[in-house]
Order: structure tokens, then C-alpha cells, then sequence
């Protein structure tokens, strides 16, 4: 979303500011620098209010995008549900991973216009699950939240005005262990040659964990985002 923003800032030559949580890895936020934006780290508390409330104070005066619940963002993710289906009609099930749920609402609008019998699960990291804990109790609920690796999903609760739209669109969350996610993360290096990040690879832990049932599996790996310090780390079996 970040490097997406800076793009299309740097084609249409306005300003952009990218609000980013710390820590953040440094191949982001290299890539944002790149990109011709500017990035502000703050507390991953103060981000979330950010998150919930739709605005940063020292930027008032800015256009506020936000990467989840705004409209056209969510339909720009639809585009994902749509090549899914072009490119695998019959599809059974669809993983993706779970932050904000900008990405699995946008990925199961879409998917639900055409196909609404494909199963659609959301993943989660054990860190930091509260779509799991808000399905579970029928209502979102707040959770304990721990900063890893695995560190572009994942937060303490479920944004208030995403639950009513993820609660009728998805099937579920899958919620995964760290070790399981770095695995994923070194299977796709090793047999893909795709380098992801720990949320990107979470759908593929959840397949590959037998959660998701069997048919016609899509895991979405929505990120390469990592640095190198921790990849080397898990290529190595280590825990990063």
C-alpha cells in the first residue's frame, strides 16, 4: 500500500507522507524513499490511532488515504478476486492475509459477486490475532499484541467500521504460528523463488498446515518486504 501511494504520488507530482509503524523494515522503507515520498515512524500505539481515528494531527491539512477501510482502495483490491477467478475458475478457497481488512474485503467482494460458494479465510499470526478472537465471540474483541517478524499484519483489535463488512464476507480466520510462517517463508524461497514476507507468507503456512481444507487452494502473498538480516535468519533455521 505504502510503495503503491508513492508511486502514483510521484505520477500525479503531489506530496506524500507515509505514516509507517515502528519498527518497519528497511526495504520499505527504502522503497517509499525511492519512490519520491517522505515516511514519518511513529509508536506502533500512536499508528493505530492513526488507524482507528482516520488522521494525524501533524499532517491535518493533508488528503488522508487510508490503506484499509477507504472505498477505492477496497475496489482496487477487488482486482485480486477477479484475476484469481480469471486465471482459476474453479477455485474451492482463498487465503489471504489479515491487517486492517482492506485487502481480504476488497479480495472477497469480489469474489463473492461471481463465485459465493468459494471459501474465503483471512490468516492471522498467533502474535496478534483479533479477527480470530472477534469470530469466535460473534463481536469484536481486543486482543494481546506482540511485535515479530512476521510484522505487516497483525494488530490489537478489529477496526470497529471493518468488522460488519469482514464478518458477512469471510469464511473464518486461520491463525498461524511463527515458526510455521518462517518455514512458509523459506519454502517459497527455496521452491518458488519467491522472496515474501512473513504476512505474505501466512496463507501459504495455513495451506500448507492442512487448515484450509483440500480442492483448489489461492494463497494470496501480498509482500516482499523483509530485511535481509532477518531472511538470512530463517534460511539459515533459525528463529528470527
Amino acid at each position: 500500500m505504502a510503495q503503491g501511494l508513492a508511486w502514483f504520488a510521484r505520477r500525479m507530482r503531489v506530496p506524500c507522507t507515509i505514516v509507517v509503524p515502528n519498527p518497519a523494515p528497511e526495504a520499505k522503507l527504502s522503497a517509499v524513499t525511492r519512490l519520491g515520498a517522505r515516511y514519518v515512524l511513529v509508536p506502533y500505539d500512536e499508528w493505530w490511532r492513526v488507524m482507528s481515528e482516520h488522521s494525524y494531527a501533524p499532517l491535518a491539512e493533508a488528503f488522508f488515504v487510508h490503506p484499509c477501510s477507504d472505498p477505492a482502495v477496497m475496489a482496487g483490491n477487488g482486482t485480486i478476486g477477479l484475476e484469481i477467478l480469471e486465471d482459476l475458475p474453479d477455485v474451492d478457497t482463498v487465503v489471504i492475509p489479515y491487517r486492517g481488512g482492506g485487502l481480504s474485503a476488497g479480495i472477497a467482494c469480489a469474489i463473492r459477486a461471481r463465485k459465493p460458494r468459494v471459501k474465503i479465510y483471512a490468516c492471522e499470526v498467533e502474535t496478534a490475532a483479533p479477527l480470530a478472537a472477534s469470530f469466535a465471540a460473534g463481536a469484536p474483541r481486543p486482543v494481546p499484541y506482540s511485535p515479530s517478524f512476521v510484522d505487516r499484519i497483525g494488530s490489537k483489535n478489529v477496526l470497529s467500521e471493518m468488522w460488519p463488512l469482514v464478518s458477512g464476507l469471510l469464511d473464518g480466520s486461520l491463525v498461524m504460528r511463527l515458526d510455521e510462517i518462517a518455514i512458509a517463508v523459506r519454502l517459497l524461497i527455496e521452491r518458488n523463488h519467491v522472496v515474501a514476507e512473513g504476512a505474505g507468507a501466512v496463507p501459504v503456512a495455513a495451506a500448507l498446515s492442512g487448515k484450509v481444507g483440500g480442492g483448489k487452494v489461492v494463497c494470496v502473498v501480498s509482500g516482499g518486504n523483509i530485511d535481509s538480516s532477518t531472511l538470512c535468519k530463517i534460511l539459515a533455521g533459525e528463529s528470527p
